[in-house]
């Protein structure tokens, strides 16, 4: 079996090949189905079901981990992924595809509950924003590379998916070398609403950790779907817009790790007021300047240098808030708070456009950020929980 360290990096590999095929799924799925003439609002409505499956299959994975251990959680996760990917290409139905998001999305939230739970469980508390910062910046390298495989359409139309589920399949079997791990327990197994319970007193402890998740899924998915409309309606050209939005990843990606080793001298919360306070200066800004390509590419890439790290620095919070047996149902929070900002965002975001044509959509994104802020400045500091 291999080291603490192999395992970790293999962890770290099963997240960037998730991040890729979710990455390549959204835009490819959306190109083919433009093609045939389906609706943008259908196209749209067709894309939440990846996010669907994430809710549906959250509530119950707690307990099969803590009964079954980290391993098995993943395997069967990464399996989903690769086989509904490859399934893909065999009939081309919106319903049978639907299910096949949906799929997806249960075994991507399988993937990142177990290496999730698995990598802020085993980290030390001096080194767990760097290591919760390459859990975030290597799933942005693959979510940021994944929508590079839509060019294969040109070969042939079955071929993007089953390069992907190759891939999957590939990564997905090192984890046959990695021993099982079980998460820490110390609870009445007997109580028969002990997860709900648990649900419950996680909320309680560390609800102000789980809004830059729900931030993160909002800005990220209205950036993708809905900045694009707002874009081609003040007059800016597709080639350009299609370029502007990889810059908010490609600036997560330059300042993930440094934020997560600033966070674990100085502090979560600190960092997480700063990047939050420049996320919304950028925007603020966007709102002003949104006519001029040069200071949107600029001011896209600042703000992935700054608010793209919420993610990660959500989860290292909600690590240091926890006792170690909660924190299964923290990841699992995590999981469906990101989920409903991915949902609500695009839908909150079209009304906005719809309903105030007049403003601009940046000021959206900055009042989200800003309540955000607010939760996480007010909201008092208890006694960490130890490691």
């Amino acid at each position: 079996m291999v080291s603490a360290n192999t395992r970790f990096w293999i962890l770290i590999a099963l997240v960037t090949i998730s991040g890729f095929s979710q990455g390549m799924l959204l835009p490819l799925l959306a190109i083919i189905l433009e093609q045939n003439e389906v609706s943008s609002s259908i196209n749209g409505l067709h894309a939440t079901g990846l996010y669907v499956g994430v809710l549906l299959a959250s509530p119950f994975m707690e307990k099969p981990m803590r009964k079954l251990g980290f391993k098995p959680i993943i395997v069967i996760g990464g399996l989903l992924v690769f086989a509904s990917l490859a399934f893909f290409p065999l009939w081309q139905s919106l319903w049978f595809w639907f299910v096949l998001r949906m799929m997806v999305g249960i075994g991507d939230q399988m993937l990142h509950f177990g290496t999730q739970t698995w990598i802020t469980t085993t980290a030390s508390k001096e080194s767990r924003g760097r290591s919760i910062a390459y859990y975030g910046m290597f799933f942005g390298l693959g979510f940021a590379l994944g929508p590079l495989m839509t060019r294969l359409l040109s070969i042939h139309e079955a071929l993007p998916f089953f390069v992907s589920a190759g891939l999957s399949m590939i990564v997905w079997s090192l984890m046959l070398f990695v021993r099982n791990m079980w998460p820490a327990d110390d609870y009445e197994s007997g109580s028969g609403n002990s997860s709900i319970k648990r649900f419950i007193q996680t909320g309680k402890i560390a609800w102000v950790a789980l809004l830059p998740g729900f931030g993160y899924g909002f800005l990220e998915a209205t950036l993708h779907s809905i900045f694009p409309v707002y874009g081609l309606r003040i007059g800016h050209d597709v080639d350009i817009l299609s370029l502007l939005i990889p810059c908010f990843a490609i600036g997560s990606l330059i300042t993930q790790l440094p934020l997560g080793i600033l966070s674990d001298r100085v502090g979560r919360k600190n960092i997480l007021l700063f990047v939050l306070i420049g996320g919304i200066a950028c925007f603020i800004f966007a709102a002003f300047l949104e006519t001029s390509v040069i200071a949107l590419f600029i001011l896209f890439t600042l703000a992935g240098m700054f608010v793209g790290s919420l993610f990660s620095l959500g989860i290292s919070y909600m690590t240091d808030l926890l006792p170690s047996n909660l924190l299964p149902a923290g990841n699992l929070m995590i999981g469906i708070t990101f989920s409903l900002g991915s949902i609500s965002g695009p839908f909150l975001g079209g009304l906005y456009v719809e309903f105030f044509p007049g403003l601009s959509f940046f000021y959206l994104i900055g009042l989200m950020l800003i309540l955000v802020l607010a939760a996480i400045y007010f909201k008092r500091d208890k006694q960490t929980a130890t490691p």
